[in-house]
Protein backbone atom coordinates (compact mmCIF):
# COMPACT_ATOMS: atom_id res chain seq x y z
CA UNK A 1 0.00 0.00 0.00
CA UNK A 2 1.23 3.48 -0.94
CA UNK A 3 1.87 6.08 1.96
CA UNK A 4 1.12 9.59 2.24
CA UNK A 5 2.89 12.60 4.26
CA UNK A 6 1.54 14.47 6.70
CA UNK A 7 2.01 16.86 9.35
CA UNK A 8 0.49 17.05 12.49
CA UNK A 9 0.28 20.69 14.73
CA UNK A 10 -1.27 20.98 18.06
CA UNK A 11 -0.54 24.88 19.25
CA UNK A 12 -0.62 25.85 23.08
CA UNK A 13 -0.34 29.23 24.38
CA UNK A 14 3.07 29.79 23.77
CA UNK A 15 4.68 27.08 22.02
CA UNK A 16 3.29 24.86 18.59
CA UNK A 17 3.62 21.41 18.71
CA UNK A 18 4.50 19.89 15.09
CA UNK A 19 4.84 15.97 14.01
CA UNK A 20 5.38 14.67 10.71
CA UNK A 21 3.80 11.31 9.81
CA UNK A 22 3.93 8.61 7.21
CA UNK A 23 0.39 6.74 7.17
CA UNK A 24 -1.01 4.61 4.55
CA UNK A 25 -2.84 6.35 2.15
CA UNK A 26 -6.45 6.34 2.51
CA UNK A 27 -5.57 7.39 6.52
CA UNK A 28 -8.15 9.64 8.36
CA UNK A 29 -7.86 13.04 10.31
CA UNK A 30 -8.56 10.80 13.09
CA UNK A 31 -5.29 8.34 12.77
CA UNK A 32 -3.17 10.86 11.84
CA UNK A 33 -4.02 12.36 15.33
CA UNK A 34 -3.67 9.20 16.93
CA UNK A 35 -0.83 8.10 15.32
CA UNK A 36 0.95 11.86 16.11
CA UNK A 37 0.76 11.02 20.57
CA UNK A 38 0.26 14.90 20.76
CA UNK A 39 -2.99 14.23 22.55
CA UNK A 40 -3.10 11.93 25.20
CA UNK A 41 -6.41 11.92 26.12
CA UNK A 42 -7.75 12.71 22.32
CA UNK A 43 -11.00 12.18 22.07
CA UNK A 44 -11.29 12.29 18.11
CA UNK A 45 -15.43 13.07 18.26
CA UNK A 46 -14.89 15.96 20.45
CA UNK A 47 -11.68 17.62 19.65
CA UNK A 48 -12.07 20.59 16.63
CA UNK A 49 -9.69 19.48 14.23
CA UNK A 50 -9.38 20.83 10.77
CA UNK A 51 -6.45 20.74 7.59
CA UNK A 52 -4.85 23.91 6.83
CA UNK A 53 -7.31 26.30 8.39
CA UNK A 54 -10.82 24.72 7.78
CA UNK A 55 -12.57 22.87 10.05
CA UNK A 56 -12.71 18.68 9.15
CA UNK A 57 -14.60 15.80 10.49
CA UNK A 58 -12.29 13.14 11.99
CA UNK A 59 -13.51 10.84 9.15
CA UNK A 60 -11.95 12.90 6.74
CA UNK A 61 -9.28 11.28 4.41
CA UNK A 62 -6.16 12.95 3.90
CA UNK A 63 -3.91 13.76 1.12
CA UNK A 64 -0.30 13.60 0.66
CA UNK A 65 1.13 17.03 1.96
CA UNK A 66 -2.12 18.01 4.15
CA UNK A 67 -1.17 19.57 7.65
CA UNK A 68 -3.52 18.38 10.10
CA UNK A 69 -4.32 21.13 12.96
CA UNK A 70 -5.91 20.10 16.64
CA UNK A 71 -7.91 22.81 17.36
CA UNK A 72 -7.48 24.56 21.45
CA UNK A 73 -11.25 25.85 22.45
CA UNK A 74 -11.54 29.50 22.59
CA UNK A 75 -10.74 31.58 26.01
CA UNK A 76 -13.24 34.59 24.94
CA UNK A 77 -16.51 34.58 23.01
CA UNK A 78 -15.11 36.57 19.89
CA UNK A 79 -18.61 39.03 20.14
CA UNK A 80 -17.83 39.66 23.83
CA UNK A 81 -14.74 40.56 23.21
CA UNK A 82 -15.82 42.84 20.28
CA UNK A 83 -18.28 44.65 22.16
CA UNK A 84 -15.93 45.32 25.05
CA UNK A 85 -13.13 46.38 22.51
CA UNK A 86 -16.41 49.15 20.88
CA UNK A 87 -17.42 50.10 24.77
CA UNK A 88 -13.78 51.36 25.88
CA UNK A 89 -12.85 52.60 22.44
CA UNK A 90 -16.28 54.79 23.45
CA UNK A 91 -15.24 55.75 26.49
CA UNK A 92 -11.94 56.75 25.05
CA UNK A 93 -13.17 59.14 22.35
Amino acid sequence: MAEIRVQVCHPLPHEARLRELMLDEGSTVRDAVIASGLLAQFDPDHCPVGIFGKKKAPETVLRDGDRVEIYRPLVADPKDARRRRAVKKDRAA
